[in-house]
């Protein structure tokens, strides 16, 4: 019985031809009272009578709300919207509501504002849509969020809660009209535009989250499927590929057999290092730096730098040609054994040959003084690398700065342990040049065996050319290398060369004073004074000037390496052939007095 009262009151209600707010108000009261009934009376006869006049009802309801709710929209008024707005969450349809605001007042908007043409034709085009899009919410949503208090001036008495217009209503048609009428806007196939256009993106999102209301309605927001659409068109994994693509690609390419210097203005030496390390500022630039890809920029930084040390060590075994450095540009075959860490990125295709049957390419002189210099600097600026990271790490929330320290620290270690094998290859290939000189001793005897020439006053020239290697280290790289480097170096070429010094003196010298034996015992024998050794004018005899020759020379040796700066008390062997040839000095002096 109280349900067919209601029935025919809501009759009454619903026949009139204008219903106000108040009134729509009450009919949702009483029909919620009906939707009451109707359950308890489950199973009844009279529901199933009944049931079609509800669903009339409601439909009549929902009509009468929709137009009313419009008609407060345009009409800017305040008192209609907030009894609408009422109503329809007395009957539990406030999403009804929402998708209301969206398809009439937002999409409109919407449609008029995203316009690929405008877009891809005007400069900022897209930054231009986005700020419009932005103005949608103070120009066209003030009431609305006055009335559910999304606004700071909403009154809590007047408030109707349960609304989100920002979060359900503009949001959604803001990702419906970009995935549907701006769908190049996700494409990945340009890298820079692609990353321009995600982060002027992400911007616009990050402004959109300050015009919600609250925390709250920014979490909804989060947790919408729309946003979540949005974020996941966006193929990042793709963007990154080709990144890599484009950072290994030329990282690979210049770490080749030719190891050609760097462009003017680096501050390396040759073109491989310069290339690692713009590879490593560009995976952290502005340009290229995403926060979603952090991690995976983190790790081809120490891919990066791994892949260099493989290449110092693959460097530093390289056998050590004449030729100059431009020289050295030739192309040399291209072969040794593969490396554990590879940039390439097509290094999984293979070519089925065997590349450890092919001869490793040569290297210059000069190139492995460049190798060692840039070897060097790259350690000093690890700790730059920390620093460009950090603020990145930092914009993503990520606090745990001493373990990305503790890598980088890491890598630097994995460089430091291929600088005793470079050392060694620089010292040995620095001796061996002063020695290739040096050994010129051995001819010493042959310039003054009866050929009557003068006394000694002056080294020989054979000190200045085997000096040459050291003169040029201590001289022409001093601004790309540290000082106690160099002297480490000449140090331990210097001790090389000198103990092979000491050793062709010492056999010199001994073949001299058999020589000489052997001359004076053919003298007693045939007693005679034409086998004197004794010049045709009495002066010193040949020996005596063999003798004299390389106490000179080993004097002017040592004084040179004074002027290098370094102590000859450093030098191995150099005070075991200082004595040697003053001996034998010693000893012409006293056979000439």
């Amino acid at each position: 019985m109280q349900m067919q009262i209601a029935l025919e009151e809501k009759d009454n209600f619903m026949n009139r031809p204008l219903l106000t707010g108040q009134v729509l108000e009450r009919i949702a009261t009483e029909f919620n009272q009906l939707q009451f009934h109707a359950v308890q009376s489950k199973g009844m006869p009279l529901l199933d009578k009944v049931r079609p006049r509800i669903a009339g009802i409601t439909a009549m309801l929902q009509q009468s709300l929709e137009g009313l709710l419009l008609e407060g929209l345009q009409a800017s008024n305040v008192d209609i919207i907030r009894h609408c707005l009422r109503t329809y969450a007395t009957i539990d349809k406030t999403r009804d509501a929402e998708a209301l605001v969206g398809q009439v007042l937002v999409k409109p908007y919407i449609d008029e504002v995203i316009v690929e043409q405008y877009v891809q034709s005007h400069p900022n085009g897209l930054q231009a849509m986005y700020n419009k899009l932005l103005e949608f919410v103070p120009h066209h949503c003030r009431l609305l969020r006055e009335v559910t208090g999304g606004a700071i001036s909403s009154e809590k008495a007047d408030i109707v809660p349960g609304y989100d217009f920002l979060v359900n209503s503009v949001w959604p048609e803001i990702v419906h009209g970009l995935e549907e009428k701006l769908p190049s806007l996700f494409n990945p196939g340009n890298p820079d535009v692609f990353h321009e256009k995600y982060t002027t993106s992400m911007d616009f999102v990050r402004k959109f989250e300050r015009q919600c209301g609250s925390q709250a309605s920014v979490k909804r927001l989060r947790s919408h499927p729309s946003y979540h659409s949005f974020n996941n068109k966006w193929n990042l994994p793709v963007y990154f590929q080709i990144r890599f693509r484009e950072i290994a690609g030329a990282l690979e390419e210049a770490l080749s057999d030719t190891l050609e210097e760097a462009p003017a203005g680096s501050s390396y030496c040759l073109l491989a290092t310069h290339m690692v390390w713009m590879s490593l500022l560009k995976c952290w630039s502005d340009q290229m730096f995403l926060p979603l890809l952090a991690h995976r920029l983190w790790k081809l930084t120490l891919q990066i730098l791994a892949r260099y040390s493989v290449f110092i060590g693959e460097v530093s075994v390289r056998p050590i040609s004449s030729e100059n450095t431009k020289e050295s540009k030739k192309s040399v075959p291209v072969v040794r054994k593969e490396s554990s860490v590879s940039l390439n990125p097509s290094e999984d295709q293979g070519n089925g040959s065997s590349p450890e049957s092919q001869p490793l390419p040569s290297i210059s002189s000069t190139q492995l003084l460049y190798v060692a210099a840039d070897l060097d600097k790259l350690q000093d600026q690890i700790p730059d690398i920390l620093e460009m990271i950090k603020p990145k790490l930092e914009m993503i929330g990520f606090k745990n700065i001493s373990s990305i320290a503790g890598a980088l620290e890491d890598s630097k270690t994995s460089l430091s342990a291929c600088v005793p094998t470079l050392n060694n290859r620089i010292i040995q290939d620095l001796s061996e040049s002063s020695f290739a000189y040096l050994k010129s001793a051995l001819e010493v005897p042959r310039l003054y065996r009866r050929t009557n020439k003068e006394v000694p006053t002056k080294a020989s020239p054979y000190v200045d050319s085997a000096l040459k290697p050291f003169y040029r280290l201590h001289n022409e790289y001093k601004d790309i290398l540290k000082q106690p480097v160099i002297h480490q170096w000449l140090e331990g070429a210097l001790s090389e060369s000198t103990q092979k010094y000491y050793e062709t003196v010492s056999d010199v010298l001994s073949s001299v004073k058999k020589m000489e034996e052997s001359l004076k015992r053919l003298k007693q024998a045939r007693r005679t004074v034409t086998s004197n050794p004794v010049g045709t004018n009495g002066g010193m005899s040949d020996d005596n000037k063999i003798r004299l020759q390389l106490a000179l020379d080993v004097e002017y040796f040592g004084e040179q390496i004074q002027k290098m700066g370094l102590e000859t008390s450093s030098i191995k062997s150099f005070s075991a052939l200082t004595e040697l040839v003053l001996t034998a000095k010693d000893q012409a002096s006293a056979e000439q007095s």
